[in-house]
C-alpha cells in the first residue's frame, strides 16, 4: 500500500468564497459578482458555509456542488477503480486503459519492473471476510500469488508477441492489476465519495484512497473538511 497515490492536478482557488456566492445569491436582489470587493474572507466564508448549510444537518448541499478539484490517483488495484466509480454522481474519471498501456506488464515480465509495481496484491497479515471471519494471509501464500502474476505477465507476453491484441491478452492478467485514474469532484460529490468509502465495512484499499484523499481536502476548503469530519467522517452515515 505505500505505492499508492494521490495529487492534486488543478483545483478552485477560492472554493469557500465560491460556496458564499452560490449560496448568497439565492436570496440576494442583487448581481453577487457585483459585491465581490465587501465578499467575506475566505476564512469566513467557511464560517458561514457551515452555520448556513451544514449545522444542524440542514443538509443544503447545492452550493457545494461548484467549487471543484481534479485529483491524480495513482498505484491502486483495479478494484478500487471499480469501487469509486460506481458512485460518480457530481464525478468524471479517465483512466487508465489495459487496451492501450500494455508495456509496464510486459517488462514486469522481463524482469525489467518490479512485478509489484504493476500488479497489487495485500500485505501478509490477518483479515476479515465480509461475514466477520478472520484468516490469515500468509507469506506463503502471498509468495505463491507473486509467482502466478509473474507467470501471467510472461504468458500476456507471450500472447503479444504470437500476434494477439492487447485487448485480447488482457483477459488473462490478474484483476488487480494497478491502475492510474484522474479524476475530477465538485465538492459534494467529495464528501459523498468519502462517507461510501472511508467508513470502517469498506474495501481496505478504498479506505486507503480516501486516506489519500483526506488532506487534499482538508488544505482546499479547511472548515467545511473540518465539520465533515467531526460530524461524518468514518460514520456510516447516508450520503448527501
Amino acid at each position: 500500500m505505500e505505492r499508492f497515490r494521490v495529487e492534486v492536478i488543478a483545483k478552485t482557488s477560492n472554493p469557500q468564497q465560491v460556496v458564499y456566492a452560490a449560496m448568497h445569491q439565492d436570496y440576494s436582489e442583487g448581481f453577487v459578482i457585483d459585491e465581490r470587493e465587501h465578499w467575506p474572507s475566505e476564512e469566513k466564508c467557511g464560517e458561514l458555509i457551515v452555520k448556513h448549510l451544514l449545522a444542524g444537518d440542514r443538509g443544503h448541499y447545492g452550493p457545494l456542488e461548484h467549487p471543484s478539484i481534479v485529483f491524480n490517483c495513482g498505484y491502486f488495484p483495479h478494484s478500487v477503480m471499480q469501487q469509486v466509480r460506481t458512485h460518480r454522481v457530481g464525478i468524471s474519471f479517465d483512466v487508465q486503459s489495459n487496451r492501450y498501456t500494455g508495456a509496464r506488464i510486459v517488462q514486469a515480465a522481463m524482469g525489467l519492473k518490479d512485478i509489484e509495481e504493476v500488479f497489487y496484491l495485500r500485505p501478509v497479515g490477518y483479515y476479515n471476510d465480509r461475514h466477520g471471519k478472520r484468516y490469515e494471509y500468509t507469506k506463503e501464500q502471498r509468495e505463491r500469488d507473486l509467482a502466478w502474476c509473474l507467470e501471467a505477465a510472461k504468458r500476456y507476453q507471450q500472447l503479444l508477441a504470437e500476434g494477439v491484441s492487447e485487448e485480447h491478452a488482457r483477459g488473462i492478467i490478474p484483476f488487480d492489476v494497478r491502475q492510474h485514474w484522474v479524476m475530477s469532484v465538485n465538492a459534494r460529490s467529495l464528501m459523498h465519495l468519502l462517507d461510501l468509502r472511508w467508513k470502517a465495512d469498506a474495501q481496505l484499499e478504498a479506505q486507503k484512497l480516501c486516506d489519500a484523499i483526506w488532506p487534499h481536502f482538508q488544505s482546499w476548503m479547511p472548515a467545511v473538511a473540518d465539520w465533515y469530519f467531526k460530524n461524518r467522517a468514518k460514520k456510516s452515515r447516508l450520503a448527501p
